[in-house]
């Protein structure tokens, strides 16, 4: 960990290229360290607030499902519907948006994936209805200043695979289509203002990290060529992958 945080903490004292580097060194140190514990693990983020004393109550935002996205065969690995959390930026950064993408490893067996179906990482009967808004997604100035007022979004993921493929297993039950869940999450937030975006950064970590790198290109392609787009991804380069 500590040679992973060094190595990015070198990055972003180089990498002036977008606003908020200094903070998104910070945001990087802090993901390697929980990376393990929150986005791979069983820890939830509301558990993780409780364990580490936040004491400033963070601001809890309620969980959106995507009521189009089964007509598009957009589902979860369980054929639940995907979802994301969403809060509206204001003032400066009313026009500006940052899309967070989820992590949570890979299934990368059948019997592995069966097990996820039944967990928040694989279906969104099993998501929390509201989760803290903290790092990155902070809204608290002093805590995040360059993203506090943007519009900010966390897209949960539940497909297994880092919001790629479009297969199922239909012996198991499973759905793999997380390039549809990119497609209609991306839809869906476009329909909800994201079209009108100034700037936009697309961001994730480990899976979610991974995600970012896949996707980055298609984010690109979704705004005018005079909108601000950068991708950052916090511990998504898998070398088997």
């Amino acid at each position: 960990v500590v040679c992973c945080c060094e190595k990015h903490m070198a990055m972003c004292q180089t990498n002036k290229s977008f606003v908020g580097m200094k903070v998104l060194c910070v945001f990087v140190f802090i993901g390697f360290v929980i990376v393990e514990g929150l986005e791979n693990g069983n820890v939830t983020e509301m558990q993780f607030v409780r364990g580490r004393g936040f004491y400033n109550r963070p601001l809890m935002v309620g969980l959106t499902l995507i009521n189009g996205a089964a007509a598009k065969g957009a589902v979860c690995l369980d054929g639940s519907l995907p979802a994301y959390h969403f809060h509206r930026g204001y003032g400066s950064g009313s026009n500006s948006w940052l899309i967070h993408l989820e992590g949570g490893g890979w299934c990368g067996t059948i019997r592995n994936c069966i097990y996820s179906k039944k967990t928040r990482h694989g279906s969104s009967y099993f998501m929390e209805k509201q989760i803290p808004f903290i790092g990155i997604l902070s809204s608290k100035a002093e805590e995040n200043p360059d993203f506090y007022n943007w519009n900010r979004v966390k897209v949960r993921y539940c497909d297994g695979a880092s919001f790629s493929g479009d297969s199922q297993n239909e012996a198991a039950g499973l759905y793999f289509r997380g390039q549809r869940i990119w497609q209609a999450a991306m839809e869906d937030l476009m329909s909800k203002g994201m079209r009108y975006a100034k700037q936009a950064l697309l961001s994730g970590c480990s899976a979610g990290g991974l995600s970012a790198i896949l996707h980055c290109d298609e984010f690109r392609e979704l705004f005018p060529r005079t909108t601000r787009v950068k991708c950052f991804s916090d511990g998504g380069l898998f070398l088997d992958s």
